[in-house]
């Protein structure tokens, strides 16, 4: 290692490298969704409460008929599944909930529509599991 090379190097190396990390997985997750068929509408969008990582619309069709529902999607990746779940807070929950309300009020005002969060986790293998409409209660 170089002479020059500091620990403050090194911090940052690490934290670029988990960023480009985060975004091969964001990627990745992006292809597992639309595999089936959902349509991607926002990578990193910003509401009131923070940010989205992804925003779909879900194309199937529900029991009423209709289709169409949002779907938000946190990813988080870590050595393990486990790890990654240990990683969502409810708190952070509780902002990615409140910028999915904004989304839908920007996008479908005063219309009722379906939404859900899911939470992608993605282990060092590069394996994908999905919890599907988790909630913060």
């Amino acid at each position: 290692m170089p002479s020059d090379f500091s620990p403050a190097d090194d911090q940052a190396l690490r934290g670029i490298t988990s960023y480009q990390d985060g975004l091969a997985a964001e990627s990745n997750v992006e292809r597992y969704y639309q595999s089936g068929g959902y349509t991607l509408l926002e990578r990193r969008w910003r509401g009131q409460g923070g940010e989205i990582d992804l925003i779909f619309r879900d194309n199937s069709i529900n029991a009423w008929g209709q289709g169409g529902g949002f779907v938000f999607v946190e990813v988080k990746k870590a050595k393990s599944h486990a790890r990654a779940a240990e990683r969502l807070s409810k708190r952070q929950l509780g902002r990615i909930c409140t910028s999915g309300e904004d989304y839908c009020a920007q996008h479908v005002p005063g219309q009722m529509i379906d939404m859900r969060v899911d939470l992608a986790m993605v282990d060092e293998q590069g394996q994908i599991e999905v919890f599907s409409n988790i909630s913060q209660y």
